[in-house]
């Protein structure tokens, strides 16, 4: 249905990591690391590689495919099917190769970018701190210049992928003035694993298990001072360039793990006979199905919408990959929850992986960002954009019965004209 939203292209490698997830992947491996007894796919991840699906976006000379982001976000889309820890093992290429490929140099292209692309290095993100996870700026893990290196001092958690990374895109404070702007504080550093990396795998997941999530401290790591990605104290415009694959790369799996469980409540409603005829023939199912259906569809249109925008770079990028975020994870879970009404009790047990589902896509509502954020960015954003554009269009006040009415008051001026006035 969606073929006419992309081009030959887009459509030739969505077909191809369509049937890499038909017929690539052994249940028996997804079901291991639902069980925790894989604590990082890596052989998924190399199958990935492989088959020449990670970072498909990036140059050819590094082993991409310099393919749209529209494209991309379709192939995330088929992988999300495999569920929550194995489409991040497939992202997270994409999330920190966007930092490589737009500040990184050609030497730490082709130490990190190219290896990680053809499924020798596997790289995670660390952003998140014990003492707080939203207000990145405040980040307290700190790089002390030395001179010939940078001192990296610091902790970091609820990092994916941290337990098979052998490299890690770290953010850390250098500029140590108390008076630096938040955005003027941070830098970005590429830091390999070392024996003064610890790396613990400690968490006990409701779902995303065997995605390899865990606490990272770094205790006094020597970081070269060409492993600086941007420039020094620059890492504010890295992070907001990184919004825009976190965001995506969030919410275009979703449709993957959205339509696997909208595609077993629909089997199961054909299948399962109540009171002499199957139960989609009763009204209250095939209107929660047909809730679902419009949901899935709403939430395809704003992802290609969104990264059609990125493709085109538009100026109001950021908004759309927030509403984006926001509106296609919370989709997923309306979509999961529905699916698991549907079957009722037995979509309550292991039976079916809609629990797994529901487990799965609940995190995508608080990780890169909580959906909560992404409506303070969002309104921050679309006010911005409102107050430039006033006047370029047909102003609706103008059209209220008594226009200039007295009584409109917005501050202390405004009363206490109303009020002369009325005397």
């Amino acid at each position: 249905m969606y073929d006419f939203m992309l081009n030959d292209e887009e459509r030739f490698w969505r077909d191809k990591a369509r049937e890499f997830a038909r017929s690539q992947v052994d249940p028996a491996y997804l079901k291991a690391m639902d069980r925790d007894e894989i604590r990082f796919p890596r052989e998924l991840y190399q199958s990935y590689a492989r088959h020449g699906l990670l970072g498909l976006r990036f140059p050819k000379e590094y082993g991409g495919q310099e393919l749209s982001w529209v494209g991309d976000s379709a192939v995330q889309g088929e992988i999300g099917c495999l569920g929550m820890a194995a489409g991040c093992a497939f992202v997270m290429p994409s999330i920190v190769g966007e930092a490589l490929h737009c500040f990184g140099t050609v030497e730490q292209k082709e130490r990190y970018l190219g290896p990680m692309l053809r499924g020798e290095k596997v790289a995670a993100e660390a952003l998140t701190e014990p003492r707080g996870g939203s207000d990145f700026f405040g980040a307290a893990s700190t790089a002390r210049d030395m001179g010939d290196h940078f001192l990296l001092r610091g902790m970091k958690r609820f990092v994916v992928g941290a337990e098979g990374a052998d490299f890690f895109l770290i953010y850390a404070r250098t500029n140590l003035h108390e008076k630096a702007p938040p955005d003027e504080r941070i830098s970005a550093f590429l830091v390999d694993r070392c024996p003064e990396v610890e790396v613990k795998y400690l968490y006990g997941l409701m779902g995303t298990r065997g995605g390899g999530t865990g606490r990272i401290v770094f205790r006094d790591v020597p970081v070269p001072k060409e492993n600086l990605v941007g420039p020094l104290h620059g890492a504010g415009e890295i992070f907001y360039r990184m919004m825009i694959p976190e965001r995506l790369t969030s919410a275009a799996p979703c449709t993957g793990m959205m339509n696997s469980a909208l595609s077993l409540a629909m089997s199961y409603a054909d299948r399962r006979i109540q009171f002499g005829r199957k139960i989609r023939k009763f009204q209250a199912v095939s209107f929660m199905i047909a809730e679902a259906i419009t949901k899935l569809d709403a939430c395809r249109a704003m992802i290609y919408q969104a990264a059609r925008a990125v493709d085109l770079d538009l100026p109001n990028v950021r908004r759309l990959v927030s509403e984006t975020k926001k509106f296609v994870t919370t989709a997923a879970w309306e979509v999961a929850n529905i699916a698991m009404q549907v079957t009722g009790g037995i979509g309550y047990t292991d039976v079916y992986p809609i629990e797994r589902v529901v487990r799965d896509v609940r995190l995508a509502q608080i990780w890169t960002g909580t959906n909560e954020i992404m409506s303070a960015m969002i309104q921050h954003d679309y006010f911005e954009e409102s107050l430039r554009e006033r006047g370029r269009y047909r102003d609706p006040e103008r059209d209220a019965m008594n226009p200039d009415d007295t009584e409109k008051i917005f501050d202390d001026a405004d009363m206490w004209r109303v009020y002369d006035q009325g005397k």
